[in-house]
């Protein structure tokens, strides 16, 4: 399935380098209906969820640019990256220093855009596609989610989670362009970006986008 994906991957994205985060480089799509409707073809399925693999979301940049800047929350330290789509958060907490970093995401299509994009970028990450919120966040020092609150039900079931997580002594730190079902309640903001996006993906081509921790 993997070399399959990875196939489809090279045909249908190029390497680019994320606006906010330009020491990475990504196998990104440049318009997210072609390659929405290659996806579900592919698969023989339709009515799939966006490819988020195939983009760099304003989140899941933020965090990266975070980690990267203040390399010294991962460091040594035992990584979990939660639905990590490209693999953009999981390879920045790489290039800081993590000593292991897992990224995970339903998606097996993330599984092979992670390993082209880690590989783009010198390091390696293990990954699964096992839902982690059906059973306790793995062992981890710090726990990493970028951009997770775009649906209602799913934003209380992760939040839930990352809590959990939290009291269990990770550190936990979540990436969020101001969607509408982020619990603001609760959080402390550790930095905000104004992170470049297109209207393709977005409401607005800059978003104002928050980096946040769980109030202790």
């Amino acid at each position: 399935m993997i070399e399959g994906c990875e196939a489809f991957i090279l045909a249908n994205t190029r390497l680019q380098t994320p606006p906010h985060t330009p020491e990475l480089v990504l196998h990104l799509a440049d318009e997210i209906t072609p390659i929405w409707r290659k996806t579900e073809e592919e698969l023989g399925q339709m009515g799939l969820p966006p490819p988020f693999w195939a983009f760099a979301w304003a989140g899941g940049q933020a965090l990266a640019r975070h980690i990267l800047d203040n390399p010294d929350i991962v460091a040594g330290k035992r990584v979990v990256d939660f639905a990590s789509g490209s693999g953009i958060v999981a390879i920045a907490a790489m290039k800081a220093g993590a000593a292991h970093v897992l990224a995970a995401d339903i998606d097996e299509f993330c599984g092979a855009a992670l390993s082209l994009n880690a590989a783009a970028n010198g390091v390696s990450c293990d990954f699964t596609s096992t839902n982690l919120l059906d059973a306790p966040c793995p062992a981890a020092d710090v726990v990493l989610a970028g951009d997770i609150c775009y649906e209602k039900p799913l934003a209380e079931r992760v939040v839930a989670w990352l809590k959990a997580a939290r009291d269990t002594g990770s550190t936990v730190l979540v990436g969020d362009p101001g969607r509408t079902y982020f619990p603001k309640d609760g959080m402390t903001k550790l930095a905000e970006y104004q992170v470049a996006t297109t209207r393709e993906l977005e409401d607005m081509e800059v978003k104002k986008t928050g980096v946040w921790s769980f109030i202790a």
